[in-house]
């Protein structure tokens, strides 16, 4: 047995039923090892859009995602995907091929300090000098990836460690590759829920993996145990989040915001006076010592308590402690008002008479209040914002935290492989679209069929609305992009294509997507307007 299929029956035993990859020289043992244990590659264009279907994958399963890449130049082209799976949370493991250890500081092929470029990405990186350490290994990273707060690691594979003897080594039981809980005391708990109902207009905020798509039911739970609303907030433009509203003005009025593992950063203005009331206190749970000690440094003495602890963990504890009622009801009513508050009207229509980004998303939700199990993924930039505020579906993903773009044709894939049964919309601008294209090809090889739809406004709208903010209509420079017909070229790759230009043909164009059972992309001229806010009021 070699290391490779220690490896390989290690992932199988951890329940991997598939890895997204580009293949290379040093990862061949481990392909060769996959075809004996029936783990499913889908092999892609890119080695960052394979890191992105992982991490939908993991989002959509609630379980590991799998994407390797070779050594080298495939390592560094996964950094893009490894930055936004650590801002969202998400599980991943990366597994790159590597140098021979008998070669090092020889100038191998590929020899690079892999470890030290994803180190500062991840939450464990390594790289494993025995074949027989494989198993354990694997265990140990992704027991590493679920637990605390969640995130990426990455195994770097030296290619005579994967072709040596691995006999001696053992495949790890299943609950080897588990996350470790990390519980709430019952008195933490306790005293958390006191200061929740003694305070007249508190609010819970919930991080990435609590949001209703990764943790379905527990922010009802919460709100209900606590009596007190509670939000998910994942978004790179935070307090200005166009699907929350205008809850920024009512946070203004809370006196205490408990923070089940949302970072304490920028998204939250830092916690600062200017978006909170001085008087508002804050009380965190979150598994990670950074985190919490970053809670400190903005909050100061405003901090009440910092709890070392898995929000996972924490709401059964939380929840059995609350005593629920309704006494704030108006409190709690007013943060759903607010939330859904917004500073347009469904569908309505573009000023200058072309199609308006909120007629897409109409269309797009009729389509996924028809469908079975909708799927909804958001790219970011001006048309993500306009699908984030406009679009809703049961099961949703963004581009997260990280504010990076162009994932989305990878999340897509992602999350039809996740969920086979699911109507996946994956909806983007025709600047993110351009960043993994190819994976159209990959999408129709795959056999994987989703629907893309492009807002194509023919510029990189947001930073074309910077410019004309900031500096003026007679100052606007490098964000234009042509009339690329999208659709033909996906026809070109495999896929289904639609044009539209006229508002009245979304619904048929969004039909004959769907119905084509292939990768789709629909092309939609648009307006490019800002992206919206919620009311000021």
């Amino acid at each position: 047995m070699r290391g490779a299929d220690l490896l390989v029956k290690s992932l199988t035993a951890a329940g991997v039923k598939r890895i997204f990859s580009l293949s290379g020289n040093q990862i061949m043992p481990v392909y060769d090892a996959c075809f004996d244990a029936g783990i499913e590659i889908v092999h892609t264009r890119h080695e960052s859009a394979a890191v992105f279907m992982a991490e939908a994958y993991a989002q959509f399963t609630g379980d590991i995602g799998v994407a390797m890449v070779t050594a080298g130049a495939g390592a560094a082209n996964a950094m893009g995907g490894l930055f936004t799976a650590s801002e969202s949370e998400s599980p991943v493991l990366l597994l790159t091929g590597d140098s021979p250890v008998a070669q090092d500081g020889r100038g191998a092929f590929q020899e690079m300090q892999q470890v030290s470029m994803t180190a500062p990405l991840t939450k464990l990186s390594f790289r494993p000098m025995r074949a027989a350490d494989l198993g354990l290994e694997a265990a140990r990273a992704i027991r590493a990836a679920k637990s605390g707060r969640p995130g990426p690691v990455h195994m770097a594979l030296p290619f005579d460690v994967v072709e040596a003897d691995a006999s001696v080594g053992a495949v790890p039981p299943a609950g080897a590759f588990q996350r470790e809980a990390m519980a709430l005391s019952a008195a933490d708990a306790r005293r958390l829920a006191g200061a929740v109902a003694a305070a007249r207009r508190p609010i819970v905020i919930c991080g990435p993996v609590l949001n209703a798509t990764r943790s379905p039911g527990v922010m009802e739970r919460l709100a209900g145990a606590l009596d007190a609303p509670v939000v998910s907030m994942e978004s790179p433009r935070g307090l200005k989040d166009p699907s929350l509203g205008s809850l920024a003005g009512v946070l203004a009025e809370a006196d205490l915001v408990v923070n089940l593992g949302k970072r304490v950063d920028y998204t939250l203005a830092f916690g600062g006076t200017a978006a909170f009331d001085p008087g508002c206190r804050w009380i965190c749970v979150n598994g990670d010592a950074d985190e919490r000690d970053r809670a400190h440094r903005n909050l100061h003495g405003r901090l009440a308590a910092a709890f070392a602890a898995d929000p996972r963990d924490a709401v059964p504890a939380i929840a059995a402690e609350g005593a629920g009622g309704t006494a704030r009801a108006e409190w709690r009513a007013r943060v759903t008002e607010r939330i859904a508050a917004r500073s347009f009207a469904p569908g309505q229509a573009a000023p200058g008479g072309g199609i308006s980004p909120a007629q897409v998303c109409a269309a797009v939700q009729r389509q996924l209040d028809r469908a079975t199990d909708g799927v909804l993924i958001c790219d970011g930039g001006e048309f993500g914002q306009w699908v984030q505020a406009a679009t809703q579906a049961g099961k949703r993903m963004i581009n997260g935290v990280s504010g990076a773009i162009g994932g989305a044709i990878g999340y897509g894939l992602g999350a039809k492989k996740a969920l086979p049964g699911a109507t996946v919309f994956a909806l983007m601008g025709d600047g993110t679209v351009g960043f993994h294209f190819a994976e159209f090809e990959t999408a129709a090889r795959a056999n994987t069929p989703y629907v893309v739809v492009i807002g194509n406004d023919r510029r990189w709208n947001a930073e074309h609305q910077i410019q004309l903010r900031d500096y003026g209509p007679n100052r606007l420079i490098g964000c234009e992009l042509s009339g690329a017909r999208y659709d033909l070229a996906v026809e070109g790759l495999g896929g289904h294509g639609e044009y539209v230009t006229d508002p009245a043909e979304l619904d048929a164009a969004l039909d004959r997507a769907v119905a084509s059972g292939k990768v789709a992309c629909v092309n939609v001229e648009i307006e490019g307007l800002p992206a919206p806010s919620g009311p000021s009021h």
